[in-house]
C-alpha cells in the first residue's frame, strides 16, 4: 500500500464525516461530522486507519506519511497563527487513538505536545498563568513517559504524591507553579532513569513519537483482551487524530466534562454528565477526582451550559441516537472535543429505542436494529430482594445495573486467579484503568470510590454488561493493603463477600438474595405490559418483542423433556419443541429397567424390560403432547451410550469388593460390573450411540416409537392435536436411517389399526455428523426433516472433545486469537457452518419441502441465530429460557435481510 502514490493518509477535519468510520476512525470521523455541522471544534487532522495498517504490516509508517503529516502541520500552524511548540507562543497539541468501533481506555492519549523547557515559559506568558503552564508540562511528561517510553506509570503517581504530601495537600490543585516545577523535574529525572534517555525537546520528535506510540498501542495486550470480549477483528486499525490544543485547566472559568444525551444508565431524558473545574479531559474518565454533576454547570457557567445543551439536542437529532460527548471550557469559551454514538445499559438500549420511535426520530425497523439478544439476557438476570433484611455499608453512582455479589478482592492478578477457581468476585478498586481489563472481565460486579457515570469503570462496564458501582466515597479503598473501610469504621477484608446494586448504586456486606427480573416475569405472564402501572422497561421489551415477532421468518422451539419445561417454554413464546431427549426419561428410578435391559440374557429378559419401560414413556408423552398441544414436538429417540445409566465402575468395583470381603451376596452388582466392563469404550462419543444402539439392540426404538405413537392416538381420542415428529440420531448414512425408519413405520401402523385412529408422525434424522452433512442429499430421501445438532457437528468437525478442551486449551485458544469465541458457543461459519449451509442445499434440491432446524446451544446465540436465518433454516430450537432471546435475535435477523434487500 505504501507504494501507491494516490493513497492519502492524512484528512482534514474539514474533509471527513461520520461515514468514513472504516477510513477515519470513529473519534475522526465523528470530529469531521461535527465540524460540518459548524459546531465549534478545535482544528486539526486525521490520520488513517490505513496508515496504520501499513505500519503494523511493515514496521515502519508508509513513506508519504511524513510528508502529508507536514503539509496538514503547516496548514494547522498557518490556521492557528502559531507553530507547534515554538517558544514564545507555542502551538500545542493532543495525540489522539480513534477506531472504528469505540474502544475506551484501550489506546494511547498524548496531550499538550510541543511543550519543553523553552515553550512552557511562552504558554506560561501566553496564558499569564505560569501555574497552568507548569501543570500541562508535568502532565505531558507523565503521559508521553507512560505511553510513549514505557516508564512505569506509578513511578510518576509517587513522584506527585511525595510532592502534595511535601506540602500537606490531598489534590495536585493545591500544588502551586513552583511545586509543579519541581515535580517536572522529578519527572524528567524518573525518564532519564528508566529509559537512558532525556525527554524530548523537539516538538515534531514529541509528536511523530506520539503518532508510532498511537499505532502499536493497537496491539497491546489489554487492546487485545477488549477486542475478543467485545468481538472486534483485530485486522481494522486504528486511526490518529492531531488536534490543537483547548485548556481545561486554565483557572475556575475553564474545566472540562462528559456529557450524554440520555441517563446511558436508564434512557431517562435529562441532563447527565459530569464535569469538572480546571482540568483536562483524563482527569474525568480516569476517575481520580470526583466530578460535580453536569447540572452544576448551569450555575458555575450559564453561557457555555445553555450552549452546550443547544449542541446535544442538535447532536441527538443528527444522530437519531444517545450521543456521548467530550467538552472543554477554555476561560469560557466551549469546544467540542468528541461525539459518538453512546455505549447503554440493557435497559437503557430497550427505552431509548422506543423513546426514539415515539419522538419520530426512527422507524421500528431501525428500534429493533437498537437492541441486541446479549441485552435482553441481561434484563432476565436476577435482581435483589428488596424485602430482604440487608447490611448496607455505602452507596454510590449506579453505573450499570445488576445484581452482583462475590468475594472482595482488590487487583486485577487475583480476580482472574480466584475467578478460575470457581470463585465469584467483586472487583474493588480506588478507580479502575486500562490496566484492570482482564479483571474486571473476570468479576461478577465492579466497585469503585471515585470516578462518576462518565469513569473509566463506568463506561467499560456498562459495554460489558457488567455490574458496576463508581463513586462511593464513603468507602475507603486501601489496595495495598487489601482492604475496604466503611464511614463508621467497617473493615471489609479480601475474600469477605459483598453485593453491590448497580440499578441504584447499594453496596452490602455479606449475600443479598436475589429474587426474578420484572422481564422474566412479563415473559412468564405474570406481568402485563398493558397495565397502567406496568414497568416503563416491561413496556419497552414488548413493544420491540412483538414487532420482532411480526416481521421473523425462522420459528423458535425449546428444548424441553417434561411438561414442566414444555409449559415454561410456551409461556416464552416458544412455538413447539424442537429437541425432546428421551434420555432424561431413563433416569431416577427408572435406571433400574435400563439396568435389566443390559443384562438380560435372553431375549425374555430383554422383551419384559422394554415391556416394563413402555408405558412410563407413554405417560410421559402424553403429558408432553398435552402441554404442546397444537405445535409441533420432535422427539429424539435414545441417543447416549448405554453405560451412562449404570454405576460408577469404581463406586461399583468398591461394592463387589467390600461385599466379597465380608461375604454378603453382590451377585447383581457383580453382574453389573461385568457388565459395565463389557460397554466400556476408549471413546464413548464415537461408539455405540444413537441410531446403533436402534440398529444393535433389537426392541429399544420400536418400544419407544410404540409409546410415542399410543401417546398420540391417546391425544387425539381426547381431542387433542399432537403434532409428533420423530427423529433419530447420529445417522452417518441413508441405510442406517432406512432400516429404522421400516421398523418404525411398521409400529405406527400397527398402533393405527388397532386403536383405529390415524397418525401422522413425521420421520427424520439429526445431522450431527460430518459424513451426514454430506450426503444430506442421499439422506433427505429416507427424511421428513432434519435438525442440526451443532454442539455434536462442532465436536466432528474440529476434532474435539467438549467435556475436556474448554478446560484445558481453549483459554489459550482463545488468549492467542486462535479463536474469537468458543465454537461451541457461537457457531463456527467456516468449518461447521459450510457443512450446515451446503447440507441444507442438498437436502432441499432431494425434497423441497423439507423442514429444517437446529438445537442446541446455538439455536439461543444471538450471532448463530442469523447464520440459521441466513442459511434458510425454518427455525431454531434452544433451552427455554433462552427463547425471548432467539426470537428477538430472529426478527433483528429478519430486519436486517430486509434493508440489505432494500438497499
Amino acid at each position: 500500500m505504501s507504494e501507491n502514490n494516490d493513497q492519502k493518509f492524512v484528512y482534514d477535519f474539514t474533509e471527513g464525516n461520520r461515514d468514513l468510520k472504516d477510513l477515519l476512525g470513529g473519534k475522526g470521523a465523528n470530529l469531521a461530522e461535527m465540524t460540518n455541522l459548524g459546531l465549534p471544534v478545535p482544528p486539526g487532522f486525521t490520520i488513517t486507519t490505513e496508515a496504520c495498517k501499513v505500519y503494523l504490516e511493515s514496521g515502519s509508517e508508509p513513506v508519504e506519511l511524513r510528508d502529508e503529516v507536514s503539509a496538514h502541520l503547516d496548514a494547522l500552524e498557518q490556521q492557528m497563527g502559531k507553530k507547534l511548540g515554538q517558544a514564545d507562543d507555542p502551538l500545542l497539541v493532543s495525540v489522539r487513538s480513534g477506531a472504528k468501533f469505540s474502544m475506551p481506555g484501550m489506546m494511547d492519549t498524548v496531550l499538550n505536545i510541543g511543550l519543553s523547557d523553552a515553550s512552557v515559559v511562552g504558554l506560561a506568558d501566553q496564558a499569564d498563568n505560569e501555574r497552568f503552564a507548569w501543570d500541562s508540562y508535568r502532565r505531558l511528561i507523565q503521559m508521553f513517559g507512560k505511553t510513549v517510553l514505557g516508564v512505569e506509570g506509578e513511578l510518576f503517581e509517587d513522584a506527585l504524591d511525595e510532592a502534595k504530601a511535601a506540602k500537606k495537600v490531598a489534590s495536585d490543585t493545591d500544588l502551586d507553579a513552583a511545586d509543579l516545577k519541581k515535580v517536572v523535574d522529578h519527572f524528567k529525572k524518573i525518564v532519564k532513569a528508566e529509559t537512558g534517555r532525556d525527554f524530548p525537546q523537539d516538538p515534531r520528535e514529541q509528536m511523530d513519537l506520539a503518532i508510532e506510540a498511537v499505532f502499536n498501542s493497537w496491539n497491546t495486550d489489554r487492546a487485545k483482551l477488549y477486542r475478543r470480549q467485545e468481538r472486534i477483528p483485530g485486522d481494522l486499525g486504528t486511526a490518529v487524530n492531531v488536534c490543537s490544543m483547548v485548556f481545561g485547566n486554565l483557572g475556575p472559568d475553564s474545566g472540562t466534562g462528559v456529557a450524554f444525551t440520555r441517563d446511558p444508565a436508564s434512557g431517562h431524558e435529562g441532563v447527565y454528565g459530569d464535569y469538572l473545574q480546571n482540568a483536562q479531559g483524563e482527569d474525568v474518565v480516569a476517575g481520580i477526582r470526583n466530578t460535580v454533576p453536569l447540572a452544576d454547570l448551569e450555575s458555575i457557567d450559564k453561557t457555555s451550559y445553555d450552549q452546550l445543551m443547544d449542541i446535544m439536542n442538535t447532536l441527538e437529532t443528527h444522530y437519531k441516537d444517545l450521543c456521548d460527548i467530550e467538552f472543554t471550557i477554555e476561560r469560557g469559551q466551549l469546544w467540542m472535543l468528541q461525539t459518538r454514538v453512546g455505549k447503554r445499559t440493557a435497559g437503557a438500549a430497550f427505552r431509548i429505542a422506543t423513546q426514539l420511535v415515539d419522538q419520530g426520530l426512527i422507524d421500528e425497523a431501525e428500534a429493533l436494529q437498537r437492541v441486541t439478544g446479549a441485552q435482553l439476557a441481561q434484563l432476565m438476570f436476577p435482581k435483589f430482594d428488596e424485602d430482604a433484611k440487608v447490611d448496607q455499608i455505602g452507596r454510590g453512582i449506579a453505573a450499570s445495573p445488576g445484581a452482583a455479589v462475590g468475594k472482595a478482592v482488590f487487583d486485577s492478578y487475583t480476580a482472574v486467579k480466584w475467578s478460575r477457581s470457581g470463585e465469584k468476585v467483586i472487583l474493588i478498586r480506588r478507580e479502575t484503568n486500562p490496566d484492570d481489563l482482564d479483571g474486571m472481565i473476570a468479576a461478577e460486579g465492579i466497585l469503585t470510590s471515585r470516578g462518576g457515570k462518565t469513569s473509566h469503570a463506568a463506561v467499560v462496564a456498562r459495554g460489558m454488561g457488567k455490574t458496576c458501582v463508581c463513586g462511593a466515597e464513603e468507602l475507603e479503598v486501601d489496595t495495598k493493603r487489601r482492604r475496604m473501610t466503611t464511614a463508621d469504621g467497617q473493615v471489609v477484608e479480601e475474600g469477605d463477600v459483598v453485593s453491590i446494586d448497580g440499578s441504584t448504586g447499594k453496596v452490602y456486606l455479606g449475600e443479598v438474595p436475589v429474587v426474578p427480573s420484572p422481564v422474566v416475569e412479563y415473559f412468564e405472564g405474570r406481568m402485563h405490559a398493558g397495565a397502567d402501572d406496568a414497568d416503563e422497561l416491561v413496556q419497552a421489551v414488548h413493544r420491540i418483542m412483538a414487532y420482532a415477532d411480526r416481521v421473523r421468518r425462522l420459528r423458535v422451539r425449546a428444548n424441553a423433556d417434561n411438561a414442566e419445561d414444555a409449559n415454561r417454554a410456551r409461556r416464552f413464546g416458544a412455538q413447539g419443541i424442537g429437541l425432546c431427549r428421551t434420555e432424561h426419561m431413563f433416569l431416577g428410578e427408572r435406571r433400574q429397567f435400563v439396568e435389566r435391559l443390559i443384562l438380560a440374557d435372553t431375549d425374555t429378559e430383554r422383551d419384559d424390560a422394554l415391556e416394563a419401560l413402555l408405558p412410563l414413556q407413554k405417560t410421559d408423552f402424553v403429558e408432553l403432547f398435552e402441554a404442546m398441544d397444537g405445535l409441533p414436538v420432535t422427539v429424539r429417540l435414545l441417543d447416549p451410550p448405554l453405560h451412562e445409566f449404570l454405576p460408577d465402575i469404581t463406586e461399583l468395583s468398591v461394592r463387589v469388593a467390600l461385599a466379597e470381603s465380608r461375604k454378603e451376596p453382590h451377585e447383581n452388582d457383580l453382574r453389573l460390573l461385568q457388565a459395565v466392563h463389557r460397554l466400556h469404550e476408549q471413546n464413548p462419543m464415537l461408539g455405540l450411540r444413537g441410531v446403533r444402539l436402534g440398529l444393535v439392540i433389537p426392541g429399544l426404538f420400536t418400544m419407544q416409537v410404540r409409546a410415542i405413537a399410543e401417546a398420540a392416538a391417546q391425544r387425539i381420542d381426547a381431542k387433542g392435536d399432537p403434532r409428533v415428529e420423530i427423529m433419530i440420531p447420529l445417522v452417518g448414512t441413508v441405510q442406517e436411517l432406512e432400516i429404522v425408519r421400516e421398523e418404525a413405520e411398521q409400529v405406527i401402523a400397527e398402533v393405527q389399526a388397532r386403536t383405529g385412529v390415524e397418525l401422522k408422525l413425521a420421520l427424520g434424522t439429526m445431522i450431527e455428523l460430518p459424513r451426514a452433512a454430506v450426503t444430506a442429499g442421499q439422506i433427505a430421501e429416507a427424511a421428513e426433516f432434519f435438525s442440526f445438532g451443532t454442539n455434536d457437528l462442532t465436536q466432528t468437525v474440529w476434532g474435539f472433545s467438549r467435556d475436556d478442551v474448554e478446560a484445558s486449551f481453549f483459554t489459550a485458544y482463545l488468549e492467542k486469537g486462535i479463536f474469537g469465541v468458543s465454537p461451541f458457543e457461537t457457531i463456527d461459519k467456516d468449518g461447521v457452518g459450510a457443512l450446515v449451509r451446503s447440507a441444507v442445499e442438498a437436502g432441499r434440491a432431494t425434497r423441497p419441502d423439507i423442514k429444517l432446524g437446529v438445537c442446541g446451544e446455538h439455536g439461543g446465540d444471538p450471532e448463530s441465530v442469523h447464520f440459521f436465518h441466513e442459511v434458510g433454516l425454518d427455525y431454531v430450537s434452544c433451552s427455554p429460557f433462552r427463547i425471548p432471546v432467539a426470537r428477538l435475535e430472529a426478527g433483528r435477523a429478519a430486519a436486517e435481510s430486509k434493508g440489505s434487500d432494500s438497499r
